[in-house]
C-alpha cells in the first residue's frame, strides 16, 4: 500500500483495527511529520487514532501522553538523520518500531496513569526529571 492509500485508509478508518499495529502507529507519525509542521503532524495524528478507536467502538484507547512522547521522538530522529521514505526510516530507527524507547522517559506507572491517557505528561525517568537550580 502507497503512503497515500495508507494514510487514506488510516482517515477515513478503512484499514482494519487490527492492522493498526504499533509499526503503523510509527509510520503514520513519520508521513504526517514529513507532509506537515510538528503541531500540524500531531493534531493529525491525534485525529486519526481518535476516529479509529471510536469507530470501533474503543474510545477510550487513545494515549495522549504515548502519542506526543512518540512523535517528539519520531520528528527528533527525523531532524537528526533525514529518511527519504518510510522503509528507510524503519530501517534506521528499529527500536522506535520493535523496542520499548519510552522506556527510558517513563515508568509504566506513570504510563498507567489514567491521566496520562487525557493529557500529556511529562517524563518521570531520567534527565527530563532533573530541577534546574
Amino acid at each position: 500500500m502507497s503512503d497515500d492509500e495508507f494514510l487514506a485508509a488510516l482517515e477515513s478508518c478503512r484499514i482494519p483495527a487490527a492492522a493498526f499495529t504499533h509499526a503503523a502507529h510509527v509510520r503514520a507519525a513519520f508521513l504526517y511529520l514529513q507532509r506537515h509542521d510538528f503541531a500540524e503532524a500531531l493534531g493529525a495524528m491525534r485525529r486519526a487514532i481518535k476516529a479509529l478507536a471510536a469507530s470501533i467502538g474503543k474510545a477510550d484507547l487513545y494515549h495522549e501522553t504515548i502519542t506526543v512522547a512518540f512523535m517528539t521522538l519520531i520528528n527528533e530522529r527525523m531532524a537528526c538523520e533525514p529518511a527519504a521514505d518510510w522503509p528507510n526510516f524503519e530501517a534506521h530507527n528499529l527500536d522506535l518500531v520493535t523496542g520499548q524507547p519510552l522506556a527510558a522517559f517513563y515508568t509504566p506507572e506513570r504510563l498507567a496513569d489514567p491521566l496520562a491517557r487525557r493529557i500529556f505528561l511529562l517524563p518521570d525517568r531520567g534527565a527530563a526529571t532533573q530541577r534546574v537550580a
